[in-house]
């Protein structure tokens, strides 16, 4: 099997180690898609999207018209950098989602704004270095809004919990998990922590693998914060994330691309 990865990272911890699982059967190339000229052929049997950047977008969509399989499809990975139709979808399907809305540029939203509540603030296009902080009044607002006075954003109420989220990942019907303290907590963002899946509450494998149908995408991740009790609230879904560290992630993806360049779901 020939199998294409478009990234401009193949060293990425997750692709190294799914390469080296396929290279001694199978040919396995590495697509840059800002330096790439014309496509090589023959076309690969699948390719794994591993970026998200509009070069990366246009290739993907290049190659599925021209009938390879690629994961996550081009349109998926889009809609998850669009946090405004991210949690439209979300909240049609009935999953549960932090209600959000869109308010447009931060700075001319902050300079009328009196929130009633907490609320956590970011940027409508999730990407690297976006915005995501929580705001408890006007004062916090303005103060974003001197950094980001353009910047076009959602805004969602801010549902209290235990500082931690919960990062759970998915590679076909596998799904991997870990704990990291919140970017909104006081401390700050903290290292990820082991998190098996089997101590997970009741029912939320079952739900990351949901958003994966709901959102048809083969490989991702779910954010989810407990809002008390082992209630789930999923703050955030992400197109191929980087799943560093987890035991099984690089022998899942490479079974998934195989059944993919196989032409089986």
């Amino acid at each position: 099997m020939r199998i294409g990865l478009i990234t401009p990272e193949p060293g990425h911890p997750l692709l190294a180690d799914t390469t080296a699982l396929l290279t001694p059967e199978h040919e396995v190339a590495a697509l840059d898609p800002i330096t790439l000229g014309d496509v090589p052929l023959p076309l690969a049997d699948v390719y794994l999207l591993k970026s998200r950047t509009p070069h990366a977008l246009g290739l993907a969509r290049y190659l599925e018209r021209r009938g390879a399989p690629v994961v996550n499809t081009a349109s998926a990975t889009a809609l998850c950098q669009d946090r405004t139709e991210m949690a439209g979808l979300a909240l049609r399907a009935g999953l549960p989602f932090a209600a959000t809305r869109t308010v447009g540029a931060l700075g001319a939203w902050a300079s009328r704004a009196r929130p009633s509540a907490p609320v956590v603030v970011k940027s409508r296009r999730s990407r690297r270095g976006d915005l995501v902080a929580r705001a408890d009044g006007p004062a916090r607002l303005r103060e974003l809004a001197r950094d980001w006075p353009r910047e076009p954003v959602v805004v969602q109420e801010y549902a209290p919990n235990n500082g931690w989220d919960h990062k759970l990942w998915a590679v076909g019907d596998r799904v991997f998990s870990a704990l990291r303290r919140s970017e909104l907590s006081p401390g700050g963002r903290g290292p990820t922590l082991p998190s098996a899946v089997d101590e997970l509450p009741a029912g939320w494998a079952d739900l990351v693998r949901r958003v994966g149908s709901v959102f048809a995408l083969d490989v991702y991740g779910v954010d989810i914060i407990d809002t008390g009790g082992g209630t789930p609230l999923i703050v955030d879904v992400n197109a191929f994330p980087g799943i560093r560290g987890q035991a099984g992630a690089p022998e899942a993806l490479a079974a998934l691309a195989l059944r993919r360049a196989a032409g089986r779901t």
